[in-house]
């Protein structure tokens, strides 16, 4: 009995430690000011190009710059949503230190296609499948895609083909630019090779492509990447290629 009473003691002195330890930590001195804010931008390599100096120039613009104010008068709900409203920022997490410190969080979009159509619509779309302005100043090499491209077709469609690239390291080596027809069959210009694959319509699009480095490996290695102006893989498990005419 004495030992049971004994423990309950040791316990309850053990956990008014614990309540005391942590509210010292998170108590802040009265009157402390902000002296640094630290800035983690991640996916820089693969997203766009944002830098301190930007972020901190956009806070000054809407006067909720933390470095020199109060903390007590910082909020960091409110720095969140300013940021996030940058066309290159997917998202931000805010939070203060003990020692008198804004930390920010934030987490780049991430373009994986650039879109210049025929009607003059210059954007890039993210990996979400949104819009981005032309102006964004992404540091990825992307594929460019041209011809019909309406926008309802580019964040619906053509984006997943753009994720499917921007996935597979061969394959987003290998293609520079993705042309939409008028019937929306879609035509890709590799980097290597002088042909065209046309793949008809994006339904399918891993299994056509798969069949097309299978191509590559077993066939063009052999005749040469000039061989064919052509290599149709629209239909079924068939590939069909059309010689280039000898000059």
């Amino acid at each position: 009995m004495l030992k049971r009473i004994l423990l309950s003691i040791a316990l309850l002195l053990v956990i008014a430690y614990l309540a005391i330890a942590i509210t010292t930590f998170n108590r802040k001195p009265a009157g402390q000011v902000c002296h640094d804010m630290e800035l983690m931008i991640k996916d820089t390599s693969n997203g766009g190009f944002i830098t301190k100096k930007e972020i901190v120039s956009l806070l000054e613009k809407k006067d909720i710059y933390p470095v020199g104010k109060p903390m007590e008068s910082i909020r960091c709900k409110k720095l969140e949503q300013e940021l996030v409203k940058h066309p290159l920022i997917d998202n931000v997490e805010c939070y203060k230190t003990p020692s008198g410190k804004v930390c920010i969080e934030l987490r780049q979009r991430i373009p994986i296609l650039r879109i210049m159509s025929a009607a003059g619509d210059d954007y890039y779309i993210d990996n979400k499948g949104t819009v981005m302005p032309s102006d964004a100043k992404c540091v990825a090499h992307l594929a460019i895609a041209t011809g019909n491209v309406e926008k309802s077709f580019a964040t619906r469609y053509l984006y997943k083909f753009g994720v499917f690239l921007q996935q597979n390291e061969f394959w987003n080596a290998q293609i520079e630019q993705i042309h939409v027809l008028p019937d929306k069959n879609i035509e890709l210009v590799p980097r290597i090779g002088d042909q065209l694959i046309y793949l008809g319509k994006l339904d399918g699009f891993e299994n056509k492509l798969a069949r097309v480095k299978t191509f590559y490996e077993k066939a063009l290695s052999k005749v040469g990447w000039n061989k064919y102006s052509r290599i149709n893989v629209e239909f079924g498990n068939q590939i069909i290629c059309t010689k280039r005419d000898a000059e």
